[in-house]
């Protein structure tokens, strides 16, 4: 008995030298590399093939330092300008994981929009960029990129806030786009958002979170007045944000490993998103796209999951029904997805995308 308990002490005290080596490498290790992450130097990764593109460059637009990324195979296929959403949420860091389909048909340009991500620049102020700001760079953005890959005109996509955005350049420069195409599409903000306090208060009732859906039925008010939206945190709980990705764990196993954002440019991003993204919401709710833009003189496609509740389909369809202008209209429902179709079914978005653009 007496060396069991000897052996068994042993093995306690190997134990506790094992765990304290750890926490010493650990101590480190981890600050060496966020160090090391804060400076990475960043890159995409190439693109075999002669004509592929693949970049990751810095431009000025309008007097300011934008970065965006190119990608694709085939420098002669389709050009496609993708608006990110948040507002100052980039999908840079992630976005190559869920359009690798896509490459093989179009050339896809991202671009982090001024002051968020690898766009901000530290001690500038961006209190005063407004939606206008951005859809003036977008503008700009796009003329470069249709003189820089020598296209005449380039298919517009927008996501959730980059809908906003990049519906009003559609409406002002019908001439550079070839089409437009809303995905989590903004359409009546308060409309919306009630459509989907709706749906995040049944779905607490059929799980039996009463309390939940007392709080949500507090907000409704505060939401009807527009001064305040349906708090996201339900949203995701709810299953109306995402339902077949993780975009949280995206982004944190992009900020500490990808190649394309380093921890400098995380820093970016989060605080534009703290800084700058109630009041860019704010106009939105105050300014609905719906008000601000009633007409569209190109085809344009609106793709929505069917459980969106960061934008609602329901809102974006009566928006759809009501724009006016030359070109045919399609609202196009992804039945299995949230607030991101082009993610959460990338094989059947590539595959609409094919077949809408290149026949």
């Amino acid at each position: 008995m007496e060396k069991q308990n000897v052996k068994t002490s042993e093995e306690k005290t190997s134990k506790r030298k094992t765990i304290k080596r750890i926490l010493l490498i650990a101590v480190l290790v981890v600050p060496v590399f966020l160090l090391i992450r804060f400076i990475f130097p960043t890159w995409t990764p190439k693109i075999p093939g002669s004509n592929s593109i693949s970049e990751l460059r810095s431009v000025t637009v309008n007097g300011a330092d934008l970065t965006l990324m190119i990608r694709g195979t085939d420098k002669e296929n389709p050009v496609l300008i993708f608006v990110h959403g948040g507002p100052c949420c980039s999908e840079i860091p992630y976005v190559r994981k869920y359009q690798d389909e896509l490459e093989n048909d179009f050339t896809i340009v991202h671009y982090d929009q001024r002051g968020s991500g690898k766009s901000y620049r530290s001690g500038t102020d961006y209190s005063d960029v407004t939606a206008k700001t951005h859809v003036d760079d977008l503008i700009a953005m796009t003329e470069y990129i249709r003189d820089y890959l020598d296209k005449d005109k380039v298919i517009l996509l927008g996501h959730s806030y980059g809908t906003y955005i990049a519906t009003q350049a559609a409406a002002i420069r019908p001439d550079l786009y070839e089409a437009y195409v809303g995905i989590g599409q903004m359409s009546d903000t308060i409309h919306s958002e009630l459509n989907t306090l709706d749906k995040c208060i049944a779905a607490a009732e059929e799980k039996g979170n009463q309390a939940d859906a007392e709080e949500l039925r507090s907000l409704k008010p505060s939401i009807q007045n527009g001064d305040f939206i349906t708090p996201r945190n339900y949203v995701r709980k709810y299953g109306f944000g995402a339902r077949k990705i993780d975009d949280n764990r995206d982004y944190s196993l992009a900020f500490l490993f990808g190649t394309e954002y380093n921890l400098s440019d995380a820093a970016g991003f989060y605080i534009a998103s703290m800084k700058y993204q109630d009041g860019l919401i704010k106009e939105a709710l105050d300014h609905p796209i719906s008000e601000i833009v009633t007409s569209l003189d190109i085809p344009v496609y609106f793709v929505m999951g069917k459980y969106d509740g960061m934008t609602s389909p329901e809102a974006a369809n009566e928006y759809l029904d009501s724009i006016g202008g030359e070109g045919g209209r399609e609202m196009v429902i992804f039945e299995e997805s949230a607030h991101y179709p082009q993610f959460e079914e990338k094989q059947e978005f590539s595959k609409w995308m094919r077949e809408t653009f290149k026949g």
